[in-house]
């Protein structure tokens, strides 16, 4: 018997957050999830008179691909795969796994090569269809989280379906100012950061690509960040994880990067010349996220957080920096994180979490989650 949760979600994901037409392919990468949520996604997707097309992955079986993978093999897999990608309108995918350091012992040599040549694959995904990408709860997540499987199933679903729409005058006005912005400042514990974002431009994020969502992004000019920050959140890249990421800049690029595993983070960035310039910065506001999980889906939406990403930028919203590393890494700046201060143009738009303009303050959390 299908829960009638996953009925809700599937219906979120093709209808508000894909929106898909009568006719158009979508393709469901499933990796690691209940068939039963496939079949409810499915169906969804029939419902809207759209063609579903599915591919079945395992972690398990991804690393032992991974584990002695070679180019011509790679470059092979890249080329259907794109082929494949290229018939879609539409792409979905839902992540669950048990272990997300399930490739922690692929040599770093690998996993840099194979993310090289299937880059275009990405990239036209990610450019050219619709698309919306999420986890799936499982006991790993659970542990991750501090929480039981089932309070974080629970938590799970109310931030998936949350009602999305309630972000929009508020993340309107933050996209729009933003657009106008030219000098960002951020100041906290172990951060002072100075860059500028003009004419860049913002994207909005509010449930149409990532799910759970919540975030305003933006990009700094390629060369214009000068400074230091402290990440304070923990993350996992690449099966790996990390804490306390340190990163200086001089004229856009990280020229000193430390943490719990400087080596590898190093490794990590010398991937290519793109992956020590900065790809994103984005503005997180999720009123139902407020702790780090190690989960990047839902660690960048935290409830008074920002990131600034290391590697490759969008098209939209970017500065052009190419990178096969997109590395999302997140400063908490509410006061149980040390607080913090983040100021536009000399304006202060958000002190310790909260927004301070009024136009913005409806992204705080006692506004969103307001009744009625």
């Amino acid at each position: 018997m299908s829960d009638p949760r996953y009925n809700r979600l599937a219906e979120v994901l093709t209808g508000f957050s894909i929106n898909l037409q009568k006719n158009e392919r979508v393709l469901i990468d499933a990796f690691d999830i209940p068939d039963t949520f496939v079949g409810a996604l499915i169906r969804a997707v029939r419902d809207r008179g759209a063609i579903p097309f599915v591919n079945i992955q395992r972690a398990r079986i991804t690393r032992e691909m991974l584990r002695a993978a070679t180019a011509e093999q790679y470059q092979t897999i890249a080329d259907v795969e794109l082929i494949r990608m290229q018939r879609m309108q539409a792409y979905i995918a839902v992540r669950g796994s048990d272990n997300i350091f399930e490739t922690s012992d692929v040599p770093s040599e690998r996993v840099q090569l194979t993310a090289k040549i299937l880059k275009p694959v990405l990239d036209y995904r990610v450019n050219k269809t619709k698309w919306v990408v999420l986890r799936w709860p499982t006991s790993a997540m659970a542990q991750q989280a501090g929480m039981s499987s089932e309070g974080f199933e629970d938590f799970y679903f109310r931030v998936c379906t949350f009602d999305y729409r309630r972000y929009g005058p508020g993340m309107k006005a933050l996209a729009d100012l933003m657009d106008r912005t030219d000098r960002v400042e951020i100041k906290g514990p172990g951060t002072n950061l100075r860059f500028s974002i003009k004419g860049i431009g913002s994207v909005p994020c509010g449930g149409t690509k990532n799910i759970p969502d919540g975030e305003v992004f933006s990009c700094p000019v390629k060369e214009s960040v000068e400074g230091v920050i402290q990440y304070n959140a923990p993350t996992v890249y690449l099966g790996t994880s990390f804490d306390n990421i340190r990163l200086i800049f001089k004229q856009g690029r990280i020229v000193e990067a430390t943490s719990n595993n400087t080596k590898r983070l190093n490794d990590i960035l010398d991937t290519d010349a793109g992956a020590r310039y900065i790809g994103e910065f984005a503005l997180g506001f999720n009123p139902h996220i407020q702790q780090p999980m190690r989960d990047i889906l839902f660690d960048e939406k935290i409830a008074g957080s920002f990131h600034f990403t290391p590697g490759q930028a969008y098209e939209t919203g970017g500065n052009g920096n190419k990178s096969a590393v997109h590395w999302d890494m997140v400063c908490i700046q509410r006061p149980d994180y040390g607080g913090g201060e983040i100021w536009f143009d000399g304006r202060l738009v958000r002190k310790d979490g909260q927004f301070v303009p009024k136009a913005l303050q409806k992204l705080n959390p006692e506004e969103l989650l307001k009744k009625g």
